[in-house]
């Protein structure tokens, strides 16, 4: 799960990490009102979307007076703002943090992330900050230094010495980068975070270390245990249908192809979209409706591929183990007598039950293409949308 901008640096502020002082706006008036009450002559608009590259793409702007800043807030809120990262549909800004100007003298780069490799959380520091790390790693991965955390620890202060004296931060300012590193680590294990970013971390003229920027994000499988992170969620950065199959435990991403799968198990969905591709189609979701699922689950995970006005074909691919093959044709006749089944069909049954499962399939009186392999459905329905494009 991620979370705004706003949002991880009052997680920061709460911690101990020093952050500008800034509040979030939904209106001009409110942008306006929030720079008179910090006072100074120097604020940052800054639009909130869950994305990377809002600088680049004009989402970051300076003023030095209230009518910039009032300025600036309109024209972000309501936009559309289009990153590397958000794709060409962009996100449409609702929100934009207000702060104080910060005097920068030296910008570095601070980040935690697990390490799915080690199974441990890896500090990692650059002299290069304000720069996307991916870029830093492609350019020049010395300039990335890192510290492996021992879980039974935690980072230890002589670690936090270390990455503060190995991206050059003056001897002055180490004792300040000690409990700062010390309080991120701290931050990201309370929260089951499963990445943190200060990019950049700056320091100011005034020889103060300060988070300029800050991301976060969470491990969804810890939220049930952490309500005051899930409580962060903004449901309108997140595709509706992806909302929708969080409500039933489905785990379902949208793609830009034009073929709904439905499938259970994760390998065998990432299998079944490799050979759509494979014989010349595109699929339109990841959707896993996981191995124990229930009539009901599958019948909504059946109603959100149909939701998708770009799916024009359907495959589902279904291999029976302690997910039975009745139990998801059940789900797919009700799926589709409910919202009218207007597109192709092609289902491949396999395991537990299959033959009591192809017969509800068979009496469901519906349109449905049978296939016998994973390879004969997928060619299927290449074949068939493919001729209705």
């Amino acid at each position: 799960m991620n979370v705004h901008e706003y949002q991880a640096k009052a997680l920061l502020r709460e911690s101990g990490v020093p952050v500008p002082r800034g509040e979030v706006a939904t209106s001009a008036e409110e942008a306006v009102e929030i720079a008179r009450r910090l006072g100074g002559d120097l604020w940052v608009v800054k639009a909130q979307i869950h994305a990377g590259g809002r600088g680049k793409a004009g989402g970051v702007k300076l003023a030095r007076s209230l009518d910039e800043v009032r300025a600036h807030a309109e024209a972000l809120l309501g936009r559309t703002l289009v990153t590397h990262q958000t794709g060409p549909e962009g996100k449409v800004v609702r929100k934009v943090l207000v702060e104080e100007g910060t005097a920068i003298e030296r910008e570095f780069y601070i980040g935690a992330v697990v390490d799915r490799a080690t199974g441990r959380v890896v500090v990692m520091a650059s002299s290069e900050g304000g720069v996307e790390i991916e870029a830093v790693a492609a350019r020049a991965p010395e300039k990335i230094v890192k510290e492996t955390v021992d879980p039974a620890v935690g980072l230890m202060p002589y670690q936090a010495r270390k990455l503060a004296y190995a991206i050059g931060l003056p001897r002055e300012a180490v004792g300040k980068a000690v409990p700062f590193f010390l309080n991120l680590y701290r931050v990201f294990v309370e929260k089951d975070a499963s990445l943190a970013e200060i990019n950049p971390l700056v320091l100011t003229r005034g020889g103060e270390l300060v988070a300029l920027d800050a991301k976060f994000n969470f491990d969804d499988n810890a939220l049930f245990r952490r309500p005051e992170v899930a409580a962060l969620r903004d449901l309108d950065e997140e595709d509706p249908k992806e909302v929708e199959a969080s409500k039933y435990g489905l785990s379902y991403i949208a793609l830009d192809g034009n073929i709904g799968c439905m499938v259970n198990g994760a390998g065998l969905a990432m299998a079944t979209m490799d050979i759509i591709q494979f014989y010349g189609g595109r699929p339109a979701n990841f959707l896993d409706v996981g191995g124990g699922a229930s009539k009901e689950k599958v019948t909504a995970a059946f109603k959100i591929i149909l939701a998708d006005p770009n799916v024009k074909g359907i495959f589902v691919n279904i291999f029976g183990g302690i997910m039975k093959c009745d139990i998801i044709a059940e789900g797919i006749v009700a799926a589709a007598r409910e919202v009218g089944l207007d597109r192709p069909l092609v289902v491949r049954l396999e395991g537990t039950n299959v033959e009591l499962g192809k017969a509800i399939l068979d009496r469901s009186g519906l349109p449905i293409i049978s296939a016998d392999t994973m390879a004969d459905g997928a060619q299927k329905i290449v074949e068939i949308v493919g001729k209705g494009a």
